[in-house]
C-alpha cells in the first residue's frame, strides 16, 4: 500500500516538473523527498495498534481463567405432582461449576451435588401443579432451571437446560377418563335437579291448592277468563290428585260425582267412553247410558284446551289417570296411560317358516 502511494505521488512530481520546467537540481531533491514519503507511509501503515489504552496498561495483563463447566444429562426422573400417585416425568441436562473452597475443605462429588440441587428446585415446582399441566409446568421449569445457583452446601453451582417434563401415557388415559366421568356426573345432576325442581314448581306451588293451580292456569291463558272459570274444578281435582287428597269441599260442587255401571260398582272399559259406562247398557236395559261429559277424552282434551304439541299434555294425562285411580278405577286410568303411551312400530312381516315337523318326517 505504501508503494502504491509513492508510485502515484512520483508521477505527480514529475509531471508537474516537466509542466513547470524544474531546474535539474529539483529532480535529486524530488527523489529524496518521494523516498522519505514511502518510508513513513509504510511505518505508519504497518505499526500494531495497542491492546489496551495507556490508562489500563499500569499493571501487567493476567491470562483470562477459563471456566471448566460440565455436565450430566439425568433422564426420566419421577417428580410429584399435587395429585398423589400421579408422577411427572423429568428429564433435563444439568450442568455445574465449581466454587472456591478452603484448603481443608472435604472432597466432593460435584455431578452428585449438581443434580440434587436441580431436582431439589424442580421438585419446588412440580408439587404444586396438577398432573394435567405438564406443558405448562415445563416452560416454568426452564425459567426457573436456568439460572445458575449455589447448591446448599455452597460448593457448586448449578443449572439446567433441555428441560422436558411429560406425564405417563397410562396416567393421562386415567385422568382423561376421571375427567369425563366428573363431566358426565356433572351434567347429570344438573338434570336431576332441573327435573327436581320442575316437580317441585308443580306440587309445591302450582298444584299446592285449588286456588294456585287456577292463578297459574290463568297467567298461562290470559285471553281465556271464561274458560278458566269453565276449568276451576279439573284445576281443584288435579290439586287434590297431587297431594294425594280429596277434592277441596268449596270446589266439590265443581267436581263431576264419579260414574258406576248399572252394577254400581262397573269401572269404565273404554277410552272413549271415559264420560259413561261401558257397553253393558244402562239399568233399565234401554241402551247406553246418556254421557255425563266430552264424548270421548280427546274431545275431553279439546274441550280443555290442549292439542297434540302442548308440552303439558303428559303432565296432564298423569294427573288425570292419578285422579281416576285415587277413585278406583284402575281399569280406565290404565286405559288413560295406554292412550298416550308412543305407538309402537309395527314389526316387519316375518316369511313363513317351513313347519319343522314336517321337515324332519322321513320322505314317504
Amino acid at each position: 500500500m505504501a508503494a502504491f502511494l509513492t508510485i502515484i505521488l512520483g508521477l505527480l512530481v514529475v509531471i508537474v516538473g516537466l509542466v513547470v520546467a524544474w531546474p535539474w537540481w529539483v529532480w535529486p531533491a524530488s527523489l529524496v523527498l518521494l523516498l522519505l514519503f514511502g518510508a513513513v507511509t509504510q511505518k505508519v501503515l504497518t505499526r500494531e495498534p495497542d491492546g489496551f489504552p495507556l490508562e489500563y496498561s499500569l499493571e501487567p495483563d493476567f491470562p483470562t481463567p477459563v471456566v471448566h463447566r460440565q455436565e450430566h444429562r439425568v433422564t426420566y426422573v419421577a417428580l410429584p405432582s399435587s395429585v398423589a400417585d400421579y408422577d411427572f416425568s423429568f428429564t433435563a441436562t444439568v450442568r455445574w461449576v465449581l466454587l472456591d473452597a478452603p484448603d481443608d475443605a472435604p472432597h466432593i462429588n460435584p455431578g452428585g451435588l449438581a443434580v440434587d440441587a436441580v431436582l431439589r428446585r424442580a421438585r419446588e415446582v412440580t408439587v404444586r401443579q396438577p398432573p394435567t399441566r405438564s406443558a405448562l409446568v415445563q416452560h416454568q421449569l426452564d425459567g426457573c432451571l436456568g439460572i445458575m445457583e449455589a447448591d446448599p452446601t455452597g460448593r457448586v453451582l448449578a443449572m439446567a437446560q433441555d428441560v422436558a417434563l411429560n406425564l405417563p401415557d397410562p396416567d393421562r388415559e386415567r385422568l382423561t377418563k376421571l375427567s369425563n366421568v366428573r363431566k358426565d356426573e356433572d351434567l347429570w345432576e344438573h338434570e336431576r335437579n332441573y327435573e327436581r325442581n320442575k316437580r317441585a314448581y308443580l306440587g309445591e306451588d302450582v298444584l299446592k291448592d285449588p286456588g294456585s293451580a287456577v292463578v297459574w292456569w290463568l297467567a298461562r291463558n290470559d285471553d281465556q277468563v271464561e274458560g278458566t272459570v269453565d276449568r276451576i274444578g279439573l284445576l281443584a281435582s288435579l290439586s287434590a290428585a297431587a297431594n294425594n287428597g280429596p277434592v277441596h269441599p268449596e270446589f266439590q260442587h265443581l267436581v263431576d260425582p264419579p260414574t258406576v255401571g248399572p252394577a254400581g260398582n262397573e269401572p269404565f272399559t273404554s277410552v272413549d267412553g271415559l264420560a259413561g259406562p261401558s257397553e253393558t247398557g244402562s239399568t233399565d236395559g234401554s241402551g247406553p247410558a246418556e254421557p255425563l261429559g266430552p264424548e270421548s277424552l280427546d274431545g275431553l282434551l279439546e274441550w280443555l284446551g290442549f292439542d297434540e304439541s302442548d308440552p303439558d299434555l303428559l303432565l296432564f294425562a298423569v294427573r288425570l289417570a292419578e285422579l281416576v285411580e285415587a277413585h278406583e278405577k284402575p281399569e280406565a286410568a290404565e286405559a288413560i296411560r295406554q292412550h298416550f303411551e308412543p305407538a309402537e312400530p309395527d314389526e316387519p312381516d316375518q316369511p313363513d317358516q317351513p313347519d319343522k315337523a314336517t321337515e324332519d318326517d322321513p320322505p314317504a
